[in-house]
């Protein structure tokens, strides 16, 4: 049988990151939860494929009146599905997932994972159309 290990002593938070304009990622950024908080949008740009690099972004509490894009830095490596307003939205093989302007709302978000040859999506917007994926 495992064994767990509690601390109650040390808390680990995430590291977050309030992002209100365009952003160039680096492996060293692995791990960040990033809170799009801009109603001016702007584009996030993702590292270089790199085994093990992991990003959580997500609308923050400023819904976007212009849109976001996360955008691949190797073209067509985006895998992957979004539920979208309980609807599924394939992404195969895509240059980047859009939250939609006027659409996408607070908490809507997605998860990268990388292998080193593909970037995998899996994210959740509230309503139709606020989340796409495109080439």
């Amino acid at each position: 049988m495992p064994t767990t290990y509690s601390n109650n002593n040390e808390r680990i938070f995430d590291n977050f990151q309030e992002v209100l304009d365009d952003l160039t990622l680096t492996p060293a950024d692995s791990g960040k939860v990033l809170f799009l908080n801009a109603a001016g949008g702007g584009d996030i740009t993702l590292p270089s494929l790199y085994a093990g690099a992991n990003f959580k972004i997500v609308i923050g509490a400023t819904a976007p009146t212009t849109a976001w894009a996360v955008i691949a830095a190797d073209a067509a490596t985006i895998m992957g599905n979004l539920t979208v307003n309980g609807a599924s939205v394939p992404a195969v093989t895509e240059d980047q997932i859009n939250f939609i302007a006027n659409t996408a709302l607070p908490g809507d978000q997605i998860d990268l994972i990388c292998d080193g040859t593909y970037w995998y999506v899996n994210g959740v917007g509230n309503a139709a159309g606020s989340i796409t994926a495109t080439t």
